[in-house]
């Protein structure tokens, strides 16, 4: 087994120094699934919440839990986003698929700040609308494609742009 980067010698987790590695562009693309009752998802389109523009707020949440992403997730460096997207898109009468990317030119990756951003933007989701629907589900929170960096491209193998979901 090869050794892992945020182990060190005595077994204890650190963070890795990055201050050797090149600088370079970085894009990572995630997704979230959130399920509801067509008519939770209806509400929400039709802006018929009580707490307001649930789209809105879940957008503006993934955005900011991005640029906070090293302060929720011990060893993630703090880096310096040049771009967050979040859009979120209805899938079928019963979802919406929550899709964010996030950009850098630094010496490590932005995976860890899109998946926050889709973990938080769906979490939100749910916040705003549970009065109406506790069963609402999350799900399918996964990176969808990187590029950038020493580890090379990565795209999941049954994504294709433009798919939701």
């Amino acid at each position: 087994m090869s050794k892992l980067s945020h182990i060190d010698d005595t077994g204890a987790a650190h963070m890795v120094d990055v201050g050797k590695k090149a600088a370079t562009e970085r894009f990572a693309l995630a997704q979230a699934v959130v399920r509801a009752k067509p008519s939770t998802i209806a509400a929400i389109l039709d802006g018929n919440l009580p707490k307001g523009d649930v789209l809105a707020a879940a957008r503006l949440a993934g955005i900011m839990a991005a640029k906070k992403t090293s302060d929720l997730i011990p060893l993630c460096h703090p880096l310096p986003l040049t771009s967050v997207t979040v859009d979120i898109a209805q899938m079928g009468e019963d979802a919406f698929s929550i899709r964010t990317s996030a950009r850098t030119t630094a010496p490590t990756g932005v995976e860890m700040e899109a998946l926050t951003a889709a973990s938080i933007a769906a979490l939100t989701l749910y916040d705003m609308a549970k009065a109406v629907d506790k069963g609402i589900r999350i799900q399918d929170v996964r990176l969808l494609e990187k590029t950038g960096g020493k580890s090379g491209d990565y795209k999941s193998g049954d994504y294709k742009a433009g798919d939701e979901g």
